[in-house]
């Protein structure tokens, strides 16, 4: 009994259970779109390199670290050159390599005690720090030594950023000194370091070195001893000076050193020893960290958005910490865009293949990102009778020699990606002397007409606006198919290919009308050929609508919108929208959003109308084509040459083999040549909807003309969903062996 009840009550709470998921699912819960799923949606699009990332977060962690500024900082002020210091290297050893350093050095390297206890005062308690200095270094040294050497600066200098800032691009000092080189603020703008709010040159290593390799060029001038111009680098010159004449004149480090500053004074010892320990580390067991990071890995590219590292680390998938190592210039994390003034983001080579590949979606998001911002004030009108607009405009670059892609798009403030579609270029490299488009967006003001009152009109005033108001008419035109039946008689040499590309048929159809078996056709038989043409019909209507009482000029315009628009398929953007949310609240994708309102990016404008469905069919009336392309074959006789009948029908040698896809000049005898193509203007009127789609059914028949190394394997992947046997099939190919400049006849309908 009671095993019973139990399986009563479990086969109750199973179908409760049931009908409660069939309840849920037909109410689903719905909520607007979280900035993570925008995130995850742009990713997802994103074309990856194959390149994996070289750095790691740990390590990144390691360079940015200010542990090893403080400490060093700490030591140098705090050093006793008269300190003896127990540490197992013999004196005699030290002076063999001291000299040795010398002779390869033009500083004054000599042998004395001080030098020595801080030698041995380094190795004995800073081994480790020297291990992550020297990892460090591999990243920052090659950079050093490019700027002295541009200068003729003694590369050993590259040594004094370590006792400067322990090679942290952002240690600042108790009293300001920043960045690598520790300059002052005042210094730092005196060699035209940019310093504002946003940006600080004194933290960029390439700017930085370059500014104390120019400070060290004018110091040397000054004093023409190099021991002096590091003395002058840490205290300024007017202290070495004055050490100089207190000393009585003597212009040797070590002689004015008691005169000097007393951080001075451990400053050239400190100097000399790091030099020592990096010249002599495997000598004392130093094994230096494997530095991941090199710079020659790393690259650049021109930011066109404001930007911040959060972002950038959530759409490329690399560290915050990362980011601030390689761009350590940029104060706030903030990438600004200025006008005039050029911004650049470092990254490793990986990250700058996928910034580049996904650069227009990168924007997109920064931009979404951006529209979600609280702005009280952007919707007000600067005047009631004017608002602010945008217009496309279209430039023309020619190429220079020397010039490239990314030049150019730089140069126009638009993406490499648009310029190579804009201008159907295949590659990344400029084809010098063609002229480029490129499309640029331009403010402009556009002045409204002033809303009437209704109210202020009379009914008098208004019967007699309406009664002197002309009559309005518009014309539509109308276009219907029908099919015509036409003969052709076969002639000597005819055959069912060139017959049915003639009057643009497949094959397949003649045969059908004629009721062949075969593809063999006699000479003089009458073929059947029908053709669907279309006749055109212009009907005139009167355009009746109330605005024309108000506003008669515009009449014809909000009518033709009237009558093309339904109301369900358009949706009129409202304050706070952007295209996301219109895309969730529709439930269409925001791709074809976009495709349906030929949108280029995430913008809308405030009050346009956007369409919610593919008007591309019910407004196809609309998208008939104003003109047609009249072809002019001609049959290769006895005799014939490619010059000959270029001269004949007024043409170019060079645009017959385009149009005919030849690869030289020889052509076969008996070959059909196209050798005219003239835009012809037609009388043609707007289908319905019924007969528009089924024309274009009808009409989506393309002819490919055969290159050399084509096969129809090849040619059947350039249009998706067309397969080697419907090629075959629509042009009565037995085998599969093609030879160049056949037409192919393909229906992609």
């Amino acid at each position: 009994m009671n095993l019973k009840k139990i399986t009563i009550l479990a086969v109750l709470l199973t179908s409760t259970a049931i009908f409660a998921q069939d309840d849920l699912s037909i109410t689903p819960f719905k909520r607007d779109l979280t900035n993570k799923q925008v995130l995850d949606s742009i990713k997802a699009t994103f074309v990856h390199d194959k390149i994996a990332s070289c750095i790691d977060s740990l390590w990144m962690k390691e360079l940015a670290s200010l542990d090893l500024y403080n400490e060093l900082t700490l030591d140098i002020k705090n050093i006793n050159v008269d300190e003896k210091v127990d540490y197992e290297l013999p004196t005699e050893l030290l002076k063999e390599r001291l000299k040795k350093m010398d002779e390869k050095s033009p500083f004054n390297i000599e042998y004395n005690v001080g030098l020595e206890n801080v030698i041995k005062s380094f190795l004995k308690n800073r081994k480790r720090a020297f291990e992550r200095l020297m990892g460090i270094s591999q990243f920052y040294f090659p950079l050093f030594e490019e700027s002295l050497a541009s200068q003729n600066i003694p590369l050993e200098i590259k040594y004094l950023s370590v006792v400067e800032s322990a090679l942290n691009p952002r240690a600042v000092s108790r009293v300001g000194a920043t960045g690598l080189w520790q300059f002052m603020y005042q210094t730092g703008k005196q060699y035209d370091l940019n310093i504002n709010s946003y940006v600080d040159d004194r933290n960029d290593p390439l700017k930085s070195s370059n500014a104390a390799t120019q400070y060290m060029t004018n110091m040397y001038k000054i004093f023409g001893d190099w021991d002096l111009v590091l003395a002058s680098y840490n205290s300024g010159p007017g202290n070495v000076a004055k050490a100089i004449r207190r000393s009585g004149g003597q212009q040797n480090y070590w002689n004015i050193r008691k005169y000097l500053p007393k951080e001075t004074q451990g400053y050239l010892p400190a100097f000399l020893a790091t030099m020592y320990i990096f010249e002599y580390h495997k000598e004392h067991g130093i094994k230096p960290d494997k530095a991941i990071a090199n710079h020659f890995a790393t690259d650049t590219i021109m930011i066109k958005r404001a930007m911040t590292f959060k972002q950038i680390s959530q759409l490329l998938d690399i560290p915050v910490a990362e980011l601030q190592f390689f761009n350590p210039s940029y104060k706030r994390e903030v990438i600004p865009f200025i006008t005039g003034e050029a911004h650049y983001l470092r990254l490793p080579i990986d990250k700058i293949a996928m910034f580049t590949s996904n650069e227009d979606k990168i924007y997109a998001y920064v931009q979404y990102e951006e529209s979600r911002r609280e702005r009280p004030y952007e919707y007000m009108l600067a005047s009631k009778d004017s608002i602010s607009s945008s217009v496309t405009k279209v430039k023309y670059h020619r190429v220079r020699r020397g010039d490239s892609l990314s030049e150019i798009s730089d140069k126009y403030g638009v993406a490499m990606s648009d310029l190579k579609k804009w201008n159907h270029l295949r590659s990344s490299k400029a084809p010098v002397g063609k002229k480029l488009k490129i499309y640029t967006s331009e403010a402009v003001a556009v002045t409204t007409k002033k809303a009437v009152k209704q109210d202020t009109i009379s009914v008098k005033e208004t019967t007699a606006l309406a009664a002197n108001t002309p009559k309005i008419f518009k014309e539509e035109k109308v276009v219907s198919y029908k099919d015509v039946i036409k003969y052709h008689k076969v002639k000597s040499g005819d055959n069912l290919g060139e017959i049915s590309d003639k009057y643009g048929v497949t094959v397949a159809e003649v045969k059908k009308w004629n009721h062949l078996k075969g593809n063999n056709i006699a000479s003089g038989t009458s073929l059947k050929i029908i053709k669907n043409e279309r006749v055109v019909t212009t009907v005139r209507k009167e355009v009746k609508n109330s605005k024309a009482v108000a506003e008669p000029e515009t009449a014809v315009a909000s009518n033709d919108n009237d009558a093309t628009q339904n109301p369900k398929d358009y949706y009129q953007v409202q304050k706070g929208d952007n295209l996301f949310s219109i895309a969730k609240k529709f439930n269409v994708s925001l791709e074809n959003l976009k495709k349906w309102n030929n949108l280029e990016d995430m913008n809308v404008q405030l009050g346009s109308k956007l369409a919610l469905a593919n008007t591309a069919e019910s407004n196809v009336e609309e998208e008939a084509p104003k003109t047609e392309t009249k072809i002019v074959e001609y049959k290769v006789k006895k005799g014939d040459n490619i010059g000959s009948i270029a001269k004949k029908y007024n043409t170019t040698v060079d645009q017959i083999k385009e149009w005919n896809g030849l690869e030289d000049n020889n052509i076969k005898l008996g070959t059909s040549l196209t050798v005219s193509k003239k835009e012809v203007a037609i009388n043609e009127v707007k289908p319905s909807k019924k007969e528009a789609i089924a024309a274009n059914q009808r009409d989506e028949v393309k002819l490919y003309y055969v290159k050399k190394g084509d096969s129809l394997f090849s040619i059947a992947k350039k249009y998706p969903g067309v397969t080697i046997s419907d090629i075959k099939k629509w042009n009565g190919i037995k085998n599969e062996s093609l030879k160049p400049g056949m037409k192919l006849k393909i229906n992609n309908g």
